[in-house]
């Protein structure tokens, strides 16, 4: 399996283009676009409640709530092929999962703004495994101290994105816009969450 690491001052990125096969990412994207619990929710941005623009299902252990931009989610159980890939994540992370956030892009307007995974739940440098299906997408990271130059990723269908080590730390991340006509996207953003 193909890998290339990312080399960024403060962070540790791994990056696998086929982690799983395209007929794997196909049948796995179908799955979860017919059989998630898709939402929008209401967070809280600049001191306002706005829609998310994106759809969101958050899977993991029970009892393992996560908390963000004023957002309590509370966990479904992990459906089988999750469970599978979670388990192949797990591998290549070297370390264990327990919840899911998965996101929705269904077309070229939905997207994430800046952003770091630094909520307290997820300990000091969390591990983060960000699965990627369908539409291709630009994934941004620039330095919260501005101190480099931004970087870019186009994550492929069937992708693997490991952020690990000091990145949340020292560096935020987004996906942004398109004006481009895009097909939907899944990404499963593997973490671990500490019990509080």
């Amino acid at each position: 399996m193909k890998k290339s690491n990312i080399n960024l001052k403060d962070a540790n990125l791994v990056y696998f283009p086929d982690f799983i096969s395209e007929a794997e990412a196909d049948k796995l994207l179908e799955y979860l676009l017919e059989n998630l619990s898709w939402r929008q929710d209401k967070i809280k941005m600049f001191g306002k409640e706005v829609m998310q623009p994106r759809l969101t299902a958050f899977h993991g252990a029970k009892g393992l709530n996560y908390t963000y931009s004023g957002l309590k989610l509370h966990p479904e159980p992990f459906p089988e092929p999750m469970m599978d890939l979670k388990e192949k994540c797990e591998d290549a992370a070297k370390t264990e999962f327990n919840v899911c956030l998965a996101n929705l892009y269904r077309d070229g307007k939905d997207s994430m703004g800046w952003h770091a995974d630094d909520e307290k739940e997820l300990g000091n440098n969390p591990i983060i495994a960000s699965v990627s299906l369908g539409a291709e997408r630009d994934f941004k990271l620039k330095h919260k101290k501005g101190l480099t130059a931004g970087h870019k990723i186009r994550l492929q269908h069937g992708s693997l994105l490991i952020m690990q080590g000091t990145t949340q730390e020292f560096w935020k991340h987004s996906l942004p816009k398109t004006a481009k006509t895009v097909n939907p996207r899944i990404n499963l953003t593997f973490r671990k969450i500490y019990y509080e």
